[in-house]
């Protein structure tokens, strides 16, 4: 098979972490990559230019400055998978964006998307690793010397072959790697060192580990053990406040700066208990090191040597309306927990062109207990006796809260933008009312808030109604009506208002928002519940790793919902 591989710099979102159950093993498959390249654009208008890498495995792959264009002449938003019949051959392109980088992969023949795409997302990590976050299309430039080695181990001859990061750095030359480093602080380093030979090629070490995912002789001051457990909010509520759908996609983010080989263990719990758990954890996925008949053992226990440094350790999704599904659990959709509840209401004001959005922020106490707040110490802590420490599980902290209300595109702009608290800013281009409440309102005492907006349509109609030289073709002039006293007069105008009123909150009507979403981030609490018990080092089972030595470990909570809830009206 052929399969090319293309980036290039463009403006839009990017994938937060690495996902998929596919180790080393899993990605080796009997086709095979072909090509890979880095071009550039200019960011919104996406005016092409020329690639600014290229690296070829095998074949003769479509050239990215061909396959480019094809693919910016769709229309946004592009799919990941986009197919051109009317190439020769016939192709298909994958796509991942990151960090202003479009990264486009393209087979000629058949091929399983989520190996391109795994494939893709380990090209985007490895890069950040060796050249550093952000990933810029100027470092890759200046890098092109490092850029080329990962790409040539990453895969051979066409076929993947090694994509982890610390086995990488085993086979990879880096200039001036130490250089680089001593410079940041001020200091120079001799051309006749040792360390900065680079005349010398890199040999593995004798003592390389058969664990590709860490490297080797792995020395640190201080040890310490990170778990940060990150959900992300997906809910969709009827009008009436009723869940329709509630989903928390989470993964557990784990730092280990441990010296020598250490074995670990990282147990979880549920609300429900730790024999459940398995119940509630839906499609989890891991890193290789995991060792997988632990966990089908004893669900709920993450057994693992860990690469040095941060990665992700597993992924999962939890339903929060496990009733909905028939599925067993403590959560239900009637005690779903939401750091804020939405209400909207529409055709308000004697015109019926008035909205309002109630927000009301919940005082929410996480499930995480604080009984292990004496194992772990970081997020755990308190600033003192008796007053937990805001962020931690026994303190959740609400923060960077945005109300997000798109509007109808007949809406030309709002005449009046009234937030109880807060700033409210409304973007006539995009059409999007945002309403933006500071952290300190959120921990203060007042837990509702309100904005109220008046919405204003096309001029067409307002031109009908008015006309300047006093005459219009819809109205009857007619002079042989009898004449009226003024209060008959007085009478019939309450009539005429409320036909006139009636007709305007029927114009109004399509005016009005037809959904409004919350973003927010709730650090020390998290939406399913669930919650690290411990982080255990095996000492028989560990190597080098000293006697005496016990490592910091500490966890973190966070949630996070990036327009996730969303009212609809």
């Amino acid at each position: 098979m052929k399969l090319p591989c293309f980036a290039s710099a463009h403006a839009g979102p990017a994938p937060s972490y690495l996902t998929g159950r596919v180790g080393d093993e899993h990605l080796e498959a009997p086709n095979k990559l072909q090509a890979v390249a880095v071009a550039k654009m200019n960011g919104v208008i996406e005016a092409p230019r020329s690639p600014i890498l290229s690296h070829t495995y095998t074949g003769r792959p479509l050239s990215g400055t061909h396959v480019l264009p094809l693919y910016l002449e769709h229309p946004t938003p592009r799919p990941n998978l986009i197919y051109l019949p009317n190439t020769s051959p016939a192709t298909l392109v994958f796509s991942l964006t990151h960090a202003n980088l479009l990264f486009l992969a393209t087979s000629s023949t058949e091929i399983e998307p989520l190996l391109v795409l795994e494939f893709l997302h380990r090209v985007i990590d490895t890069f950040e690793d060796f050249i550093g976050a952000p990933l810029l299309a100027v470092k890759i430039e200046n890098n092109y010397d490092v850029v080329a080695q990962l790409l040539t181990e990453m895969c051979d001859a066409g076929t993947i072959s090694t994509t982890e990061p610390n086995a990488l750095r085993e086979n990879v030359e880096i200039e001036g790697w130490m250089g680089k480093l001593l410079g940041s602080i001020n200091l120079k380093t001799p051309l006749g060192s040792n360390f900065s030979n680079t005349n010398t090629p890199a040999l593995p070490a004798p003592n390389t580990p058969a664990l590709p995912w860490r490297r080797a002789n792995v020395r640190h001051t201080s040890n310490e053990m990170y778990a940060d457990v990150i959900e992300t909010l997906s809910v969709t509520l009827a009008p009436s406040g009723r869940p329709l759908a509630a989903f928390a996609n989470g993964s557990i983010a784990f730092t280990a700066k441990v010296t020598g080989v250490p074995d670990i263990t990282l147990t979880l719990s549920s609300p429900s208990g730790k024999h459940n758990i398995g119940g509630i954890m839906e499609l989890p996925v891991f890193h290789p090191c995991v060792r997988l008949n632990r966990w089908k053992e004893r669900p709920g226990e993450l057994s693992f040597i860990p690469p040095d440094g941060r990665f992700i350790l597993a992924g999962y999704e939890v339903d929060l309306l496990p009733f909905t599904s028939g599925k067993s659990g403590s959560l239900s959709a009637n005690n779903l927990k939401l750091p804020v509840n939405l209400e909207m209401k529409t055709g308000l004001g004697p015109a019926g062109s008035e909205f309002e959005v109630r927000l009301q922020v919940n005082k929410i106490l996480g499930s995480q207990s604080s009984s292990g707040s004496s194992q772990f110490g970081r997020g755990i802590g308190s600033g003192r006796v008796g007053s937990p420490h805001p962020g931690s599980p026994a303190s959740p902290l609400l923060e960077e809260l945005t109300i997000t209300i798109p509007l109808p595109e007949d809406v030309r702009n709002l005449s009046d933008i009234r937030p109880s608290r807060g700033d409210a800013s409304f973007n006539p281009g995009e059409r999007v009312l945002e309403w933006h409440v500071p952290t300190k309102e959120l921990s203060g005492p007042t837990t509702h808030f309100g904005l109220r907006c008046t919405v204003v349509g096309s001029l067409v109609d307002e031109a009908n109604e008015f006309d300047p030289s006093g005459f219009a073709f819809n109205n009857d002039y007619s002079y042989n009506e009898p004449y009226q006293s003024a209060t008959a007069k007085t009478e019939s105008k309450p009539d005429n208002s409320n036909e006139q009123d009636a007709k305007k909150v029927a114009q109004n009507k399509i005016l009005m928002p037809s959904s409004v979403s919350a973003s927010f981030t709730v650090k020390g609490w998290l939406a399913s519940g669930l919650k690290v018990d411990s982080i255990l080092i095996d000492t028989r089972k560990s190597r080098g790793l000293g006697e005496g030595i016990k490592p910091y470990k500490g966890v973190k909570y966070l949630t996070v919902s990036k327009g996730g809830v969303e009212l609809r009206c």
